[in-house]
Formats: structure tokens, C-alpha cells, sequence
């Protein structure tokens, strides 16, 4: 809906979001009554109808989108530009210090539902987002191959499959203990490796 929306539409559509994303953040997933994100936003029922007809369901699947956004956006401009071991070690540290401020409480594995009971379209907003993110790591793998600071005979979208796998599991076992070691041993020992590659080969 929102490519027929006007301008002044979208901004209001985009503040409804937004403002439904604040409410997953600060409640978590199942206290979030529309009441409250039309209160927060200054809109009325027929207003957030208007952009939402399947209601609440259709409202936390585009709060989903929009987290699945953030989580690219947060490691911007680092993840765009995988282009020296310096800009790598920024994006690392800038990956940590996101999850370490988000701690344990992730509103996009709330939104998304637990593995084997999402819907079809939250499943595609989440393959979609670990196809971006998996496509931005294989870029910054091509471009330190193409400057011979990775071995060329690496796999570069499988190694960047491997290292957002790692990445994943770093953040699952973080909102389990609230700590970050497992997260920084995977993205140092995944980068060594990268760096490695050449004097391997």
C-alpha cells in the first residue's frame, strides 16, 4: 500500500510505525494495544485502519520490516564499505556495540515469532533481511579479494553465510546470558580467518 500513498500519507503511515515499534520496545510483543500506538502517534481508529485494514496483525508484521530495516541501517555506513581490515574491525566493534545496547530484549524475534510458527510473510521479511545482510558481507569479501587481502580461491557468499550463522548464534546466546563473548569470538575468529586466507593459500 504504501507505494499509492501520498507524501503527507506516507509520513503518517511512517509515524504510526514508528510509533508502534516504540510500544514493542518498551511493552514487548503482546502488551501492544492499538489504543496505545494511536494515543502515542495522535491518530485516530479510522486513521490507523485506514493504513492497516488487517489491524493489529498487519500493523506489527510492517513494525517487523521496519526493525528488520534498523538492523542493517545500525551497522551503516560500516557495512557498505567492507573495504580495508580497518573498516572491517569498525563494522565488528559497531555489530557488538549494537546488541550490547540492545541486551535481551529483541523486539524483532518477538515480532517475527518463534522458528517454526511464523507466518509466510513474517518468514519472507526475515529471508529477505539475512539476504541483504548475507549480500552486503560477500561484497566486502569480493572487494579484499579483488585487492589480494583475501585469498581469491574463498567462497565468498558462502563464508559470508558462515559468518552471519555465527553472527546469529553470538545474539541467540546473548539474550540467553546477556553477554557478549560468543558474539565477539565468532566475529574475530571469522575475520582471522578471512585475514588468514591468503598466507593459508
Amino acid at each position: 500500500m504504501a507505494h499509492a500513498l501520498t507524501r503527507k500519507g506516507q509520513a503518517t503511515r511512517g509515524r504510526i510505525v514508528a510509533g508502534a515499534a516504540a510500544e514493542v520496545r518498551e511493552r514487548g510483543v503482546d502488551e501492544v494495544r492499538l489504543e496505545d500506538v494511536m494515543g502515542r502517534t495522535g491518530t485516530s481508529k479510522s486513521q490507523l485502519f485506514h493504513y492497516f485494514p488487517g489491524g493489529k496483525e498487519e500493523l506489527l508484521l510492517a513494525v517487523a520490516q521496519h526493525e528488520a530495516d534498523q538492523v542493517l541501517a545500525d551497522q551503516q555506513p560500516m557495512l557498505g564499505d567492507l573495504t580495508s581490515w580497518p573498516a572491517w574491525q569498525a563494522w565488528r566493534d559497531r555489530v557488538v556495540a549494537r546488541y550490547r545496547e540492545q541486551g535481551q530484549r529483541c523486539p524483532l524475534s518477538g515480532l517475527l515469532g518463534p522458528t517454526g510458527r511464523r507466518s509466510p510473510a513474517a518468514r519472507a521479511v526475515l529471508t529477505a533481511l539475512m539476504s541483504r545482510w548475507q549480500d552486503a558481507l560477500a561484497d566486502g569479501i569480493r572487494h579484499m579479494q579483488s585487492t589480494g587481502d583475501i585469498a581469491a580461491e574463498v567462497d565468498a557468499d558462502r563464508a559470508a553465510a558462515a559468518l552471519l550463522a555465527g553472527i546469529q548464534g553470538g545474539v541467540l546466546l546473548l539474550l540467553a546470558t546477556g553477554r557478549t563473548d560468543h558474539l565477539e569470538a565468532v566475529l574475530d575468529l571469522a575475520i582471522g580467518a578471512l585475514r588468514g586466507s591468503v598466507r593459508a593459500g
